[in-house]
């Protein structure tokens, strides 16, 4: 019988000769649950105001035509 960690290894060896290195990491993501609760902890990383967003992306838009 095989070990899970054999399993696994298979798994993703097979993904990646069907699907491609790029392909199997989108595939592998999209089981990613997460943790926590969104609603209750959203407040603690989101900004309070619109203004902030706004800012926030405007930085991120000038380092990213820069390179």
């Amino acid at each position: 019988m095989k070990t899970i960690s054999e399993i696994r290894k298979e798994g993703i060896s097979a993904l990646s000769k069907t699907l491609g290195p790029v392909d199997m990491a989108r595939f592998n993501q999209s089981y990613e649950t997460g943790s926590g609760d969104y609603t209750k902890e959203r407040h603690q990383w989101l900004p309070d105001n619109i203004d902030e967003v706004k800012e926030r992306l405007l930085k991120r838009q000038k380092k990213i035509k820069k390179k």
